[in-house]
């Protein structure tokens, strides 16, 4: 029994940054491996699994759109927390996003579709009561019903993404693009192996008839 899945994910616009661009957002043309697996993961995430990406369906082609947008600089983090916590009394309260306002050019994706083809894999973190159909189950469970942890998006929150499952004998729709298209290195993922040296991963990404096959991909450090 195969425990991989396709999920069709659509929504009105989407922004996949592209990491070389510091201050404005730029999109990629298409979404990330990295993306897609968050996708996943809000759906239905255990520690005991981790999601692989094998095969990203681009089914509309690279529609781009210009906005600005009012973006707050600064963030309470997790130190600040702890000290307001303790009652430190250099910790910040609250923060008063209309003086910390900054406005941002975004190069957005519009009308994006995508079908994701994904497994996953049991992790080190797995107990004794954890085994793949147990959570392959769920996983079906939740996308049929349409349930998820948070409300899965297109890498910025107020991009939403709709979804619905492929069953297994539905095929996967056919793509607006035809042909091949280099699309140049794109972030695969982040490596947290390290926590103190948090790096980023590429990959050269090829896309085939609206098809990116993440099986025999080289990635670059």
């Amino acid at each position: 029994m195969g425990y991989g899945v396709k999920v069709m994910f659509w929504g009105d616009y989407a922004l996949f940054s592209r990491p070389e661009f510091k201050v404005e957002r730029v999109s990629y043309d298409v979404m990330t491996p990295s993306a897609a697996r968050g996708l996943l993961e809000a759906i239905f995430w255990k520690p005991a699994i981790c999601y692989i990406i094998d095969k990203i369906h681009v089914l509309h082609p690279p529609r781009f759109m210009n906005v600005r947008r009012n973006e707050v600089s600064e963030k309470l983090g997790k130190k600040n927390c702890k000290a307001l916590m303790e009652g430190q009394k250099n910790a910040k309260e609250c923060l008063y996003t209309s003086q910390h306002i900054q406005q941002r050019a975004s190069l957005l994706l519009r009308d994006v579709c995508y079908v994701i083809e994904a497994h996953f894999e049991m992790t080190a973190a797995a107990g004794q009561a954890d085994n793949p159909k147990k959570h392959y189950n769920i996983l079906l469970r939740r996308l049929r019903n349409g349930q998820c942890y948070h409300q899965p998006y297109f890498g910025c929150r107020e991009f939403p993404a709709k979804f619905r499952l492929l069953e297994e004998d539905e095929p996967v729709p056919q793509s607006q693009l035809v042909g091949e298209k280099d699309l140049g290195f794109m972030l695969y993922d982040m490596d947290f192996s390290d926590p103190n040296n948090i790096s980023p991963i590429f990959f050269r990404a090829k896309m085939t008839n609206g098809i990116i096959d993440l099986h025999a991909i080289e990635k670059v450090r």
